[in-house]
């Protein structure tokens, strides 16, 4: 189980690098790594609101944020070479699927070039460096049916979102074998690995087309929320569990380079997957009013219908397993979205407090 003075021991005093620091998961992240005592660089494009989890929380983490491209390749390179960073996390992504569709070109240039402007970023450092490269549970040649995709099944991607970050992790497996090959750790001292994981759900979440903002939207105004794939299966989980997942992994990717350099899925236990309707009366009961309507039969781009994670490796390699289950999760992140703005980054950072010392 990953606790605090586990994941203080990996990162207080370290210097730590992340990509898109300024998104959801990304503010989280940075968030964690402040309360276990890391110095922390963000690298990201400015939040796209005010109200951004990125804003509330910037007075009260101390992070160095470099508002930039991730396709800037020289100017990422000169961040990440001056700060000599100990870890880094990618997350910096065009991460909508339903964007996705509109911009299909753009999602392909910033996930996979994205990614090997990183990774060529870190090839020249003179010092060890462990980098954890976050993709997706979407990676999967997804077949819909009733079955657990795990880190060996085939890559693939139907939509354009998931199909460029099965790309980037093509990119990934290529500067592994041929710049940071594990059987060559002692020349030039880097690990990389990959993270995948479900659909995650937490407050702060304000995207558009993600069911959690989308119903929290519709409460806070008293209306319906509309629910385009009702039936829809996912691995829902808290923001935390992954988040905790990576930092475990990029810690012992420290301690044991050649032996995690590789990928790990980061979801629910397997009977602990719900429909999407599901989802929505759970959070509507921990609101304490309102209520949805089907909105499947408009048009609307293709998104998987089921979809579910094998997370033995993580549990079995890493010693990481899920905290929270899906009604957990749900409840924390409903509770988020009650709070009043002012109270919003206090009560982001107690949540962080409170699952490490679960």
């Amino acid at each position: 189980m990953v606790n605090r003075e586990q994941l203080q021991r990996y990162y207080q005093g370290k210097k730590v690098f992340i990509t898109g620091h300024t998104g959801f998961k990304g503010a989280w992240l940075s968030a964690m790594l402040h309360v276990c005592g890391a110095r922390v660089k963000g690298y990201a494009l400015a939040p796209e609101h005010d109200y951004d989890l990125f804003n509330l929380l910037r007075p009260h983490t101390a992070t160095e944020n470099i508002i930039a491209d991730i396709r800037q390749k020289e100017r990422l390179s000169h961040e990440i070479s001056s700060f000599a960073p100990d870890y880094i996390f990618h997350l910096a992504a065009q991460p909508l699927v339903r964007r996705s569709y509109v911009i299909p070109a753009e999602t392909f240039d910033v996930n996979v070039t994205g990614t090997a402007n990183l990774l060529e970023a870190v090839w020249p450092l003179p010092h060890p460096c462990n980098v954890v490269v976050i993709t997706t549970d979407k990676v999967y040649e997804n077949k819909e049916k009733d079955i657990l995709y795990s880190e060996d099944d085939v890559l693939g991607g139907y939509d354009p979102y998931s199909a460029s970050k099965a790309c980037a992790e093509i990119v990934v497996k290529s500067f592994r074998n041929a710049f940071f090959n594990t059987a060559a750790y002692d020349a030039h001292h880097k690990a990389v690995a990959v993270g995948r994981a479900g659909n995650v759900i937490g407050g702060g979440d304000w995207n558009e087309d993600r069911i959690l903002p989308d119903i929290a939207r519709a409460l806070q105004k008293n209306i319906p929320v509309e629910v385009r794939n009702p039936h829809a299966v996912r691995p829902w989980q808290h923001v935390l569990e992954p988040l905790s997942g990576y930092l475990l992994l990029g810690g012992l990717l420290g301690e044991r380079p050649q032996a995690f350099s590789t990928a790990y899925n980061f979801g629910p236990y397997p009977d602990d997957h719900l429909e999407v309707c599901e989802l929505v009366d759970l959070s509507v009961k921990a609101w304490g009013s309102g209520s949805w309507k089907d909105s499947s039969a408009t048009e609307q781009p293709h998104e998987a219908g089921l979809l579910k994670l094998d997370i033995t490796r993580a549990i079995e390699q890493l010693g990481w397993k899920p905290r929270l289950d899906a009604r957990a999760a749900i409840e924390w992140t409903i509770q988020w979205y009650k709070q009043p703005t002012e109270k919003q980054a206090v009560f982001t950072l107690q949540q962080i407090e409170n699952y490490l010392a679960v």
